[in-house]
């Protein structure tokens, strides 16, 4: 068995001429491969660190960014194929993955008793990046047609995640929390979850010793492009953020259910998946 695999092959032309635009062409690999998932680590550690309001703990200079699920993931990688650098990754946490590893990254953060009906069919999906100068509509698109391509490869129907917004500081020029409050009551007013699917963070946020409800909103919060993503194929938010210390940002429990998906997305979505099945070895 082949330990990275073509989930989504990128749709190059025969030649040049029928690319004008000369742009790059990105595949979407499958793997469980160290060195893949080494370099995705890599990648994370580079994005995370040059994302304003972002922090990390310290990792004895390794550059890069691991914790203990990694090893129970299947990773989800972009590739340029006219580079061959990788440009993007996520990773996915399957039920048996999640009982191997002792829960879901998320339950580090929120009390998802609310999900237990779901488990059989519940994955998580986290820790997703996109490399600088290549962070346009196709690569996005991409990746949530590959989060797609797996739940129906594997027959899932639930997908959850922890989406982060950074609290930030004074060097921002906004008071310090101000877009996480803006961020949360934006979606929640549109995008909450019912009540039995709400959850519990085990540390709500609090910036200065202030409660985000005593911190003043912005007039136009800035959502996340994770959020978006999440909110256009029709997820909602389970309630309050938690408080990350280690990464300096508040994070939603999100939860998505592919049968109640906005059908028009999810077709769009299913057109670029098309060519879904594991093929060739990469």
């Amino acid at each position: 068995m082949s330990i990275a695999s073509v989930l989504i092959p990128s749709e190059k032309p025969a030649d040049a001429a029928s690319n004008p635009s000369g742009g790059p062409h990105y595949s979407l690999l499958l793997s469980t491969d160290p060195g893949m998932i080494e370099a995705a680590q890599r990648l994370r550690y580079d994005v995370f660190t040059s994302t304003p309001g972002f922090e990390l703990p310290a990792a004895d200079g390794a550059r890069i960014d691991v914790d203990r699920f990694d090893e129970f993931c299947d990773h989800l990688l972009v590739r340029d194929d006219d580079t061959g650098e990788l440009v993007g990754c996520y990773r996915m946490l399957a039920p048996a993955g999640g009982i191997a590893a002792g829960g879901l990254y998320t339950e580090t953060e929120f009390d998802l008793r609310a999900f237990d009906t779901l488990r059989p069919a519940l994955v998580e999906m986290g820790r997703a990046v996109v490399r600088d100068g290549h962070r346009n509509g196709g690569v996005v698109l991409l990746m949530w047609a590959g989060i797609l391509a797996y739940l129906d490869r594997y027959g899932y129907d639930y997908v959850t995640g922890c989406v982060s917004v950074p609290i930030g500081d004074e060097s921002d020029g906004e008071t310090p929390g101000s877009q996480l409050r803006g961020v949360r009551d934006f979606v929640l007013s549109r995008n909450a979850a019912p009540p039995e699917y709400r959850v519990r963070p085990y540390r709500p946020v609090r910036v200065g010793g202030r409660a985000l409800d005593d911190i003043p909103a912005p007039p136009r919060p800035a959502v996340p492009p994770l959020m978006r993503g999440y909110l256009r194929l029709g997820a909602q938010v389970c309630g309050e953020p938690a408080h990350d210390p280690d990464f300096g940002v508040g994070d939603f429990c999100v939860l998505l259910d592919k049968r109640r998906a906005d059908t028009r997305y999810l077709k769009r979505l299913r057109s670029v998946s098309a060519a879904a099945d594991m093929v060739g070895g990469a």
